[in-house]
Order: structure tokens, then C-alpha cells, then sequence
């Protein structure tokens, strides 16, 4: 029985010693995260408008040939909150793709301009076509993709910085591998996306990479947690009531103690 329990205490010491390694390892092998000054951060924080326009705009033109955004519709792009495009916006932007719908009378499928009412276009008809057309790797859907990421949006807008030519000796990479620094494991499928100049901001905002990673990541953060502002709304007004029900309760008691008190 001795013997026994020695071999279970030397066992349970090299899984502690086994899990304490893993976790230095992670940390050295993983940059630490760089952190923005994120408009949307805090108890007060909001998203800038113009960010998440601007936001829009790198995803349709660099993000949404390889990444879907399932859960979004055009017209969410119009709603309070959010990017807060105008409505003849929305219908323009809607308008620009064709949707599959039907079937018609015929019973038969046909295409249409799009509308706000759509969910936004996905660039491949299902996962097998995107894994495909992207050498056996599958783009994750983006809809969620800031909430989903241990880090959130730093995480994100550090892996769209974190991009290097310049490869550790111990890291060997795989054809259509790239390094990247922040990304888990070092190594990702994703050719780095972005560039100075990769899009040209209808607001004339300078398009440096930094700019665009950080427009693109409030953009998916918005996406994310859409109703992220009202929440926290919601959460001062439920402190406030609070607070105020605290002080009531507290003068309620001192008026009753003060009459218990007295007649002692």
C-alpha cells in the first residue's frame, strides 16, 4: 500500500511539473499582446463611428474574399450603436451584391440585388469550398470572432500587426505557413492581409497598416457586441438605482433605531 501511494505522489508531482512547464513555454513562445487605446474600453467607453465605417470598409475590401459574417445584416449597419450609415446607405451597400433566393413560382432558385434584411454575403457557398479554395485551412467566420479569441480585440489587432519575415531558428514553417508573433503556436495560414495603402478611406483618414488593423478589429469588436454601448448604459443606471436604494435604506434605519433608542 506504501509502495502505492508513492507512485501516486510521483506521478500527480510530474503532471504539476509537466503543467507549470506548459504554461512558461506558452508565455515565452507567445508575445505579449499589444494594447491599443480602444475607444470602446471602460465603463463609459463607446465606439467611434467613423472607426467602425472605416472598419466596414477594410473588411469588404480586404477581410470578406476569404471571411463570412454570418450573424450580421446590412441592416444592422444602419442601427443605433453601430456604424450608423444612413438608410440610402444601407440599401446601396445591400444593392451591390447578389443574393440566391427562392424558389420562385417555377419552383425554381434565382438571384436578386441584396437587401438590409440579408445577412451578409458569405464569400463561398459552404465550408468545404472555402477549405478548397484555401489549401485544406478554413477561414473563421468573423461575426463573433472578437469575443470568441482568448484576449478579444487585442488579440485580433495583434495578430494583424504581428506578421515578421524574419523566422526563429526554431520555428520551421510548412509551404503556406507565415510567422506571426502573436498568433498561438507562432504559425498561421494567413497571408498577412494588410499594408500601407491597402485601401483608400472614402473619409481621406491615412490608411497606414496600424490605422487599418485597428479600424477592422472596433469593426468585428462592433459586430461582436453590438448592443455593447447599451449595456453599459444599462449597467450605470443599475449602479445608480442601486447606490440611491443603499442611501434609503440606510436613512430608513437610522430613523428606526433612532425611535427604538429613544424609548430606551
Amino acid at each position: 500500500m506504501k509502495t502505492f501511494f508513492l507512485k501516486v505522489n510521483f506521478i500527480c508531482i510530474l503532471l504539476i511539473f509537466a503543467f507549470i512547464s506548459n504554461i512558461f513555454y506558452s508565455k515565452e513562445a507567445q508575445a505579449e499582446l499589444l494594447k491599443p487605446n480602444w475607444s470602446f474600453e471602460g465603463f463609459f467607453g463607446t465606439f467611434d463611428r467613423a472607426s467602425l465605417q472605416r472598419g466596414f470598409q477594410v473588411y469588404k475590401e480586404v477581410c470578406a474574399s476569404c471571411h463570412s459574417m454570418s450573424l450580421v445584416s446590412y441592416r444592422n449597419l444602419g442601427e443605433k450603436g453601430g456604424p450608423e450609415f444612413t438608410e440610402e446607405e444601407v440599401k446601396a451597400i445591400a444593392s451591390q451584391y447578389e443574393v440566391t433566393d427562392g424558389p420562385n413560382a417555377q419552383g425554381e432558385m434565382f438571384t436578386r440585388p441584396g437587401r438590409p434584411s440579408d445577412k451578409f454575403k458569405s464569400p463561398y457557398p459552404n465550408e468545404n469550398a472555402s477549405r478548397s479554395a484555401n489549401g485544406g485551412a478554413y477561414p473563421p467566420d468573423m461575426s463573433v470572432l472578437a469575443k470568441a479569441r482568448p484576449g478579444g480585440a487585442d488579440y485580433i489587432y495583434s495578430v494583424l500587426m504581428g506578421y515578421e519575415e524574419k523566422v526563429p531558428e526554431n520555428i520551421k514553417l510548412e509551404d503556406g505557413v507565415y510567422y506571426n508573433k502573436y498568433m498561438s503556436g507562432n504559425k498561421i495560414r494567413m497571408s498577412k492581409p494588410l499594408s500601407d495603402g491597402s485601401v483608400e478611406y472614402s473619409d481621406g483618414t491615412k490608411a497606414s497598416e496600424q490605422q487599418m488593423a485597428k479600424d477592422v478589429t472596433s469593426f468585428m469588436m462592433w459586430a461582436a457586441e453590438p448592443h455593447l454601448e447599451v449595456r453599459k448604459k444599462l449597467g450605470f443606471k443599475s449602479v445608480l438605482y442601486l447606490l440611491i436604494l443603499t442611501i434609503l435604506v440606510y436613512l430608513i434605519k437610522k430613523k428606526i433605531w433612532s425611535r427604538i433608542e429613544s424609548k430606551v
